[in-house]
């Protein structure tokens, strides 16, 4: 059998142009479509399928090695629906958004979540990017959230595009596992969760409680949202009195501080382990019925 092709050539194609747009926020929203690079988002993306049962990938770029070396994710793209092109080398360097591309590049319906569905869900843990501008922050902290079982994670109007292709790399394929709403007005976000029965508490390194201390009271085993803030400058204080409580991860050490995803991670590996404890995690109406 002579060796595969590529079918995609010309970065001048129109089906390259149309792809290479969506680096561009502005294409991204008037499209609602996004890149997914690399064998792992493309995976996950594969598998991904909206809330009406569509599929999330529609069209996968390919270099003839990559879709010999991940061709069971080819396969699991062409199985989804999405029309697959081998394309040259050249063709993958000029629609991925990395240095050194890994020779798949996906393009993806938006797939964010209305947050009266989240709401209506009745999430326990949240994770709350308000101002948050980075996006390499913003995937990360999406990561951290999925790896400690959040039921959802909420971006602000204030906050970095989602679907920015270093938000979507950081994730590392999180962005496809757990609902996340764009959008939200912070203070709108933390009165509705309020009213949903979620403890609403501010991460940040000036806060008047310490996380070790609400741990040591027993008082976050509740449905708890975490409300991160700027990575340079913190929440605002109008942002901060909305809030339950502020909370601080101590610093035991000699560190200055912490940055945003990892102190993200701490509040959130937290909740979760307090949230686990016996008896710590039930509903109402679990505990009705105990």
């Amino acid at each position: 059998m002579p060796p595969a092709t590529p079918d995609l050539i010309s970065p001048r194609s129109a089906r390259v142009l149309a792809a290479r747009r969506l680096a561009k926020r502005n294409f991204r929203g008037k499209e609602r479509l996004f890149l997914a690079e690399g064998p792992q988002a493309v995976r996950e993306a594969a598998a991904h399928r909206a809330a009406d049962g569509g599929a999330t990938l529609v069209e996968l770029f390919a270099t003839v090695e990559a879709a010999e070396r991940y061709a069971g994710i080819v396969g699991e793209a062409r199985a989804a629906g999405a029309r697959i092109h081998l394309a040259a080398d050249g063709v993958i360097e000029d629609i991925a958004t990395t240095v050194t591309p890994q020779g798949l590049v996906g393009i993806c319906r938006f797939l964010d979540t209305p947050f009266e569905t989240i709401l209506a869900a009745r999430p326990r843990l949240v994770a709350v990017l308000a101002h948050v501008r980075d996006p390499g922050n913003a995937g990360t902290v999406l990561r951290c959230a999925d790896a400690a079982g959040a039921d959802a994670v909420v971006l602000t109007d204030a906050s970095v595009d989602l679907y920015n292709p270093k938000a979507v790399r950081a994730s590392v394929g999180s962005l496809f596992h757990l609902p996340v709403a764009v959008g939200v007005p912070v203070e709108q976000a933390v009165g509705r969760l309020k009213d949903a029965g979620v403890r609403v508490l501010a991460a940040d390194g000036a806060g008047e409680q310490d996380l070790d201390d609400e741990l040591d009271k027993g008082t976050m085993g509740g449905p708890t949202a975490w409300v991160f803030g700027n990575e340079a400058w913190g929440l605002p204080e109008h942002t901060r009195a909305l809030a339950d409580a502020v909370v601080r991860v101590p610093i035991h050490g000699k560190a200055e501080s912490l940055n945003l995803a990892t102190a993200a991670a701490v509040c959130l590996y937290a909740s979760a382990r307090a949230q686990r404890a016996r008896g710590g995690s039930r509903s109402v109406t679990e505990s009705e019925e105990n």
